[in-house]
C-alpha cells in the first residue's frame, strides 16, 4: 500500500509539471496583457516599460523557469489585474467561497442520491424505482444555467423567497447549491442503484438472508458496503468538480468563488492569476484521484495495488 501511495503522489506530481507547461503556454498565446492595461494612444516606450517590468521581454523557456521556480517557493506571482494582491492571496480567498458552496452540494447530493438509489434497487421495477428514474433523466437532461434562472425566477422573482444572488446568509447559498447538486443527484442516484441490483444477487448477500439476518441489515450493511466502489469513484470525480466546475453556477449568482475569480483572469489576461487558479483545479482533481484509490482497498479487502 505504502508503495502504491508513493507512486501515486509521484505521478501526480508528473501530472501538475504537465499542467503548468499547458497552462503556461496557452496563457500566452491570448496576447500580451499590456494590450488590456494600456490605452490606445499609448506609446511604443510604455509598452516597453510595461514588458521590460513584467519581464515579457525575456524567451518563453526562460520566463517558464522563472514560474516554476516562484511556484516551487510557494510565489505564484502578483495579480496584474488587482494591484497589492498576490494570485495565491486571491485564489485563496475566492476557493473559501466555492469550498463553502461545494461542502454544500455534494452533502444535498449524497442525502439525497444514495438511499433513493438504494430504494430503488431493493423496489426495483415498483412506483419508487419509477420515480427514481424520473429523477435521474430530468436530472441529466436539465442544464445547469437553465435550471438556475427557473430557481430565481420561481423563489426570488415570483415567490421572493430567496435571494437572487450574492454571499451572504444561509439563503444565499440555497439556490446555487441545488442547481450545482441537482445534475450529481441524478448520476449518483442511476450509479448506486445499478451497483445495489448487482450487490443484492451475490451469492454473500444470499447467505445472510438464509442466516436470518434482518433484511434492513442485508441491505444497508452488507450490500450497501460493497455497492459503495462504484460510486465511490464518482463521488472522487464530482468532488472535484464541484470545485472546479463551478464557473456556470457562480456567474449565474454572481457567487464571489473561484470560478468567476477564472473568468476575471481570462478577461483581463492576468497570467499569474489564470495560472494559480489552473494549477489549483489540476491539484484538486488528482488529490480526490489519490484518496479514492486509497479508500478502494479500505472497502474492498480483494483490492490489492502491487
Amino acid at each position: 500500500m505504502q508503495r502504491f501511495i508513493v507512486l501515486r503522489i509521484g505521478q501526480g506530481l508528473i501530472a501538475l509539471f504537465a499542467v503548468s507547461i499547458i497552462v503556461f503556454s496557452l496563457t500566452r498565446l491570448t496576447g500580451s496583457p499590456a494590450d488590456v492595461f494600456l490605452s490606445v494612444d499609448a506609446t511604443q516606450e510604455d509598452y516597453d516599460r510595461i514588458a521590460e517590468q513584467w519581464g515579457l521581454n525575456d524567451p518563453l523557456y526562460q520566463q517558464y523557469l522563472v514560474f516554476l521556480f516562484n511556484v516551487l517557493r510557494g510565489d505564484l506571482g502578483d495579480s496584474w489585474r488587482w494591484p497589492g494582491h498576490t494570485a495565491f492571496e486571491l485564489t485563496i480567498q475566492r476557493s473559501i467561497a466555492t469550498l463553502q458552496l461545494a461542502l454544500f452540494s455534494l452533502s444535498v447530493s449524497t442525502v439525497i442520491a444514495v438511499p433513493i438509489g438504494v430504494m430503488a434497487a431493493v423496489n426495483k421495477d415498483r412506483p419508487i424505482d419509477w420515480v427514481g428514474k424520473v429523477i435521474a433523466l430530468l436530472g441529466q437532461s436539465v442544464p445547469p444555467f437553465w435550471m438556475g434562472l427557473v430557481l430565481i425566477w420561481i423563489f426570488a422573482v415570483q415567490l421572493e423567497w430567496l435571494p437572487t444572488s450574492g454571499r451572504g446568509s444561509f439563503k444565499h447559498i440555497i439556490m446555487p447549491a441545488i442547481t450545482m447538486g441537482w445534475f450529481q443527484v441524478a448520476a449518483v442516484m442511476r450509479l448506486m442503484r445499478s451497483s445495489m441490483l448487482d450487490s443484492l444477487d451475490t451469492e454473500y448477500v444470499k447467505l445472510a438472508r438464509i442466516k436470518g439476518l434482518t433484511e434492513r441489515k442485508v441491505v444497508w450493511k452488507h450490500a450497501l458496503k460493497n455497492a459503495a466502489i462504484t460510486p465511490l469513484t464518482y463521488f472522487g470525480i464530482i468532488a472535484a468538480s464541484f470545485l472546479t466546475g463551478s464557473v456556470v453556477v457562480e456567474t449565474v449568482f454572481a457567487w464571489p468563488g473561484i470560478g468567476s475569480l477564472a473568468i476575471e483572469a481570462v478577461r483581463s489576461q492576468d497570467y499569474t492569476v489564470i495560472q494559480a487558479v489552473v494549477v489549483l483545479f489540476a491539484g484538486v482533481f488528482i488529490f480526490a484521484s489519490l484518496v479514492v484509490d486509497i479508500l478502494y482497498a479500505y472497502l474492498d479487502p480483494r483490492i490489492r495495488y502491487q
